[in-house]
């Protein structure tokens, strides 16, 4: 079983993508912590839209993932 941590985000404004994601793959998300803002954007129209969540959704998001709430 994995030991449940949090990586601390990068206050430098540049967007990270998954370590799980494959050179040259453009379907993933990018995210970045500005402030006490978790903001993401798509990887493959990193002009468009972002989402921006507070740190207590973004840690729940976090913890369903983690436990399978969105697995299809």
């Amino acid at each position: 079983m994995a030991k449940n941590r949090t990586r601390a985000f990068p206050l430098s404004g540049v967007f990270k993508k998954s370590s799980f994601s494959k050179p040259g793959v453009h379907y993933c998300v990018e995210v970045v912590r500005k402030g006490d803002v978790i903001v993401v954007r798509d990887s493959k129209n990193p002009d468009g839209g972002t989402l921006h969540f507070n740190r207590g959704e973004w840690d729940a998001f976090i913890q369903g993932a983690k436990a399978g709430e969105f697995d299809v």
